[in-house]
């Protein structure tokens, strides 16, 4: 059935990369995922008012809160095409996160009413046998939210798209519990043993569950994440694939919003080089990152001692000692003054989050090694922190 929508509504549809295109897939995921949860709601309603099942009425709300996603899904992939205007000239993306938020709350809230309501149904059992209607409607659900997890995961790997595969997950778990609630039905008709409440009472402590973990993925991009590794990857390959660019540091990536990226770095390129040749490749880097990624990129650009002996040696020296103090940093910038009785070392050391360590205490501890490799060495250092550090 999808692939029939597809092929109906989604013009140039293997033209993910076209926005048009991504918002229409982001748009047919969060229509699909509001019909199907609103009458999945409408008939475990049903069935739970008949049943008296307290457990299936919270599969029922689960199903709501689902159709509450869906439409910030669709409302999310709306705004985010949406174009940039005077008051918001990096667009409306954010948005997304935002509403997602407020929905997480709602969530919550839903899940601690379930637990009070599920906790009287432990203290006060009462039910009604299960009929095979009950039966019907359980396992159809349960058919349906697995074909959801399958077509949802299908989008969010074709558009790349976390919301959408998000989606999917939760699908999957829906599907998990409506068949916990059905086994629970099963045990209540055949052995006369009353679960109910304890079963409304798991599936409420996973919707608090899944509320706060909603609340934690939109809150993170709010604050300011670190990107992916495959993406600084690709960022990185870019840049440097365009000679004379020869390094790469202080990668910063700012989110505001799905598709919504801006960029900068420093490009190091040999201080020998034609100034106007090295201007014109990252000009080409802007451009082709724009083209390939859909980012806004600003660089700029750090001429590096290339063709130096001494400044070489130093570098390859003094980058081998700092990894006493942790593995993970790395220098750049890197150049020396000579001096009649001394050498400054100019650098600076990219210092990784995780590093418990003072910039003090890191920078009084580089400068300990550098006079231990000469001691007419003086160490001059600045300390950056890994903005880009990769998530996997």
């Amino acid at each position: 059935m999808v692939s029939l929508l597809t092929r109906l509504f989604i013009e140039n549809s293997e033209d993910v990369r076209n926005p048009a295109t991504r918002q229409a897939y982001g748009m047919l995921s969060g229509a699909l995922g509001i019909g199907f949860n609103v009458l999945l709601c409408a008939a475990k309603f049903v069935v739970g008012a008949v049943s008296n099942s307290i457990a299936i009425t919270a599969d029922a709300l689960n199903n709501l809160s689902d159709a509450g996603t869906s439409v910030i899904t669709l409302i999310g992939f709306k705004l985010a095409g949406k174009r940039a205007d005077t008051d918001h000239p990096y667009g409306h993306g954010r948005i997304e996160y935002i509403a997602g938020l407020i929905v997480s709350f709602f969530i919550v809230l839903v899940g601690v009413e379930l637990a009070k309501s599920s906790l009287d149904k432990v203290l006060h059992p009462s039910f009604a046998a299960p009929n095979a209607f009950t039966f019907i409607v359980l396992a159809l659900s349960v058919l349906i939210k697995f074909y959801m997890f399958v077509y949802n995961r299908a989008i969010a790997k074709k558009v790349d798209s976390a919301a959408i595969d998000a989606t999917a997950a939760d699908s999957l778990s829906d599907a998990l519990i409506t068949a916990a609630v059905l086994a629970c039905m099963a045990l209540a008709r055949f052995t006369h043993i009353q679960a109910d409440g304890y079963c409304g009472l798991l599936i409420s402590l996973f919707i608090l569950y899944a509320g706060f973990k909603a609340a934690v993925s939109v809150i993170n991009p709010l604050l300011g994440q670190p990107p992916k590794k495959e993406f600084v990857q690709q960022i990185e390959a870019i840049v440097m694939s365009q000679p004379p660019i020869v390094g790469v540091h202080d990668l910063m990536v700012h989110d505001y919003g799905p598709g919504r990226l801006v960029i900068s770095l420093h490009a190091e390129v040999p201080a020998t080089a034609d100034i106007l040749v090295a201007h014109d490749a990252v000009d080409n880097v802007e451009k082709r990152l724009r083209r390939d990624l859909n980012c806004v990129a600003v660089i700029h650009m750090d001429p590096i001692a290339t063709d130096d002996e001494q400044t070489a040696i130093l570098h390859k020296k003094i980058s081998e000692a700092v990894k006493a103090i942790d593995p993970s940093i790395t220098l750049h910038d890197f150049r020396i003054v000579q001096g009649p009785s001394h050498t400054n070392v100019i650098f600076d050391a990219v210092v990784p989050y995780a590093s418990k360590l003072a910039d003090d205490e890191v920078k009084k501890r580089i400068a300990s090694l550098v006079s231990v490799i000469d001691d007419t060495l003086y160490a001059v250092v600045d300390i950056d922190r890994d903005y880009a550090q990769q998530e996997v």
